[in-house]
């Protein structure tokens, strides 16, 4: 299933993804640090959606509360709470 989420308070302006069977795929960024995000979305790609929050959750960008990594896990999260429901 495709996911989109909008990010706050970071760079990027959009962030698709999809999930399958608890695996991560097609992480896609809009705007941000179009190297490193693209580094993180290779990274993220074929991992189990847990393994993938816990690694990159609280990780800040700068001065920032939160970080494109962060906003991820988040988006993550909000994506497992909308499959339980």
């Amino acid at each position: 299933m495709t996911f989109e989420y909008k990010p706050q308070g970071v760079c990027s302006r959009n962030l698709t993804f999809d999930i399958e069977n608890g695996i991560v795929k097609n992480v896609k960024f809009q705007g941000g640090c179009h190297g490193n995000l693209q580094g993180i979305a290779a990274l993220c790609e074929g991992n189990p959606v847990d393994e993938i929050i816990n690694a990159v959750q609280g990780i800040r960008c700068g001065f920032k509360s939160t970080s494109c990594p962060d906003q991820l896990a988040k988006a993550l999260k909000n994506a497992l709470e909308s499959e339980e429901n």
